[in-house]
């Protein structure tokens, strides 16, 4: 094992973060038990946890874990690795505490991206209060429906909505989400009020732009129902669809942090539809850098104060 752990450490094919990350998923799984409940820590699913640790286990040659159906353990090997990752795992982090006085102010430039309507409506007044309390605080903010890299584009973190693919950002999971079909009062009092898929035909759907959504109404409906209804309204602008919505243009499915003010004043009613997914997912920050910059930690705590625990949109 010794042998093994030198050869690891000496691979000058992984990288210092890749390795320390490697170490921290290894010591998050071994407390966890499981793949899942690190995945949902990190804004992940579980195969790309797993596939982080086939590829510590391939480094090192040796196998770390004895896997089965109903649990996850560590081996011998695994066990030595775990004690010795928890005790580098914490020297750095004392000695990140220890320089962490160079970068505590609030200060430079803040690089941040977010579709446009959540941008206007949470993250700017964020930045506003944060302006104001910090004079030397700079802010690049980029409104945009592109799904941007923090990594490539050289920005401090993106915001970025639902389940996240295999992916080197570290996820920050800022507050949660989930999406509403909802009509104007006058369309459903038209068109009738539908509560199956099998309802829809005749209807009139207001869509995300198809290629700017893995959500929308095509991937709900399924090919066969597709000559059944109307596409009248598409768009890749979250409160366009939502104006399209209150006009009584047809019905659409947005995220409560869009559509929930309007619900709950009644502009537009929410519609429970079997056979249409309603669970929440979260809204997370992802950054680049393993260690959050005090301006980025000032931006989250910010940030989660505008939009509050519970939402201020939940409906």
């Amino acid at each position: 094992m010794s042998l093994a752990l030198n050869t690891f450490a000496e691979n000058a094919n992984m990288q210092t973060d890749k390795l320390l990350e490697s170490l921290s998923v290894f010591v998050d799984t071994v407390r966890a038990g499981g793949f899942s409940a690190v995945a949902r820590q990190r804004g992940l699913v579980a195969s790309s946890i797993a596939r982080q640790i086939d590829a510590l286990e391939a480094d090192l040659q040796v196998a770390l874990f004895m896997r089965s159906t109903r649990s996850l353990k560590p081996t011998k090997a695994g066990e030595l690795l775990f004690h010795r990752a928890v005790r580098i795992l914490d020297e750095l982090a004392d000695t990140r505490s220890e320089i962490a006085i160079f970068d505590r102010e609030v200060q430079g430039l803040l690089q941040i991206s977010c579709l446009p309507t959540f941008g206007r409506r949470y993250v700017l007044p964020c930045l506003s209060k944060l302006l104001e309390k910090h004079l030397g605080l700079r802010v690049e903010l980029d409104l945009t429906e592109k799904l941007t890299n923090p990594n490539i584009e050289r920005q401090d973190a993106a915001i970025r909505f639902g389940e996240q693919p295999d992916s080197k950002l570290i996820g920050m999971r800022i507050s949660m989400q989930r999406y509403v079909v909802c009509a104007a009062p006058a369309y459903l009092h038209r068109y009738g009020v539908p509560a199956t898929l099998q309802d829809f035909h005749g209807h009139r759907l207001i869509d995300k732009r198809h290629r700017a959504s893995a959500l929308g109404w095509r991937e709900i409906m399924g090919r066969h129902r597709l000559e059944q209804t109307a596409y009248v309204f598409e768009c890749d602008d979250f409160e366009a669809l939502r104006i399209a919505a209150i006009a009584g243009s047809g019905i659409a499915r947005l995220p409560d942090w869009v559509v929930g003010p309007d619900v709950r004043e009644g502009v537009l009613r929410e519609l429970s539809v079997d056979g249409i997914p309603s669970e929440p997912t979260g809204i997370y920050l992802l950054r680049a850098l393993p260690k959050p910059s005090a301006k980025l930690i000032a931006f989250a705590e910010c940030l989660q104060e505008v939009i509050g625990s519970p939402p201020v949109w939940e409906c």
